[in-house]
């Protein structure tokens, strides 16, 4: 599953689940970014709602990039995304439209000027893996670690809050998972002290 980091008004960030990595740590990270709601296509948001979302996109972004070793040098590939959910072999099987099943999301990919991924080689496009590859494809990758996650929430609630004028603390209450260190979002009203020390994933494995 993957675990929520940080939620805003403009939406989401997630780690993605170990099956579902585009691009190993090493070679630059990956995590997304939802919408502030689910929409087949960005331009169902409101106004309002695409600004927000574009700042949280732009924030997260920026953290990833200063936060992360690997992207010294590097860069980021935005790439949103929902297709997979459109192939025929996709639950519910055969031909679908996009306005019923695609969720759109976005994907941050880092890019890393010393990575070794052939499907990530640094000054080419990118490569995916087709539908019936994706969680072979991610067998191997590893995902960004605890630390690296903190640190990137954190700084992106900085930019969030300074640079695009969210209010300081505005729907983006989280904590930090005492069994796996990872850093999780708290749902909006969960009283203090009552959310547990885990974090939704360690919650699923037993004690």
């Amino acid at each position: 599953m993957p675990l929520t980091l940080l939620t805003s008004s403009g939406g989401q960030l997630l780690l993605p689940d170990r099956a579902s990595l585009l691009v190993s740590a090493p070679d630059g990270g990956n995590l997304v970014v939802l919408p502030p709601r689910p929409v087949w296509e960005r331009s169902e948001l409101s106004p309002d709602e695409l600004a927000r979302w574009g700042w949280l996109v732009a924030a997260c972004g920026r953290a990833m990039l200063d936060v992360l070793p690997q992207l010294e040098g590097g860069c980021l590939n935005y790439w949103e995304a929902g297709n997979w959910a459109l192939n025929d072999a996709a639950p519910p099987a055969g031909r679908k439209r996009a306005r019923e099943h695609r969720s759109m999301h976005l994907h941050l990919l880092g890019r890393s000027p010393n990575g070794t991924d052939p499907a990530w080689r640094w000054g080419e496009s990118p490569r995916f893996p087709d539908y019936d590859q994706r969680h072979t494809w991610a067998v191997t990758h590893e995902r960004l670690a605890p630390e690296y996650c903190r640190a990137i929430v954190d700084a992106a609630v900085v930019l969030l809050c300074e640079r695009y004028e969210f209010a300081v603390g505005e729907n983006m209450p989280r904590g930090v998972c005492e069994r796996c260190a990872y850093p999780f979002a708290i749902a909006q009203g969960t009283p203090t002290g009552s959310a547990g020390a885990w974090c939704p994933e360690c919650q699923l494995v037993p004690r």
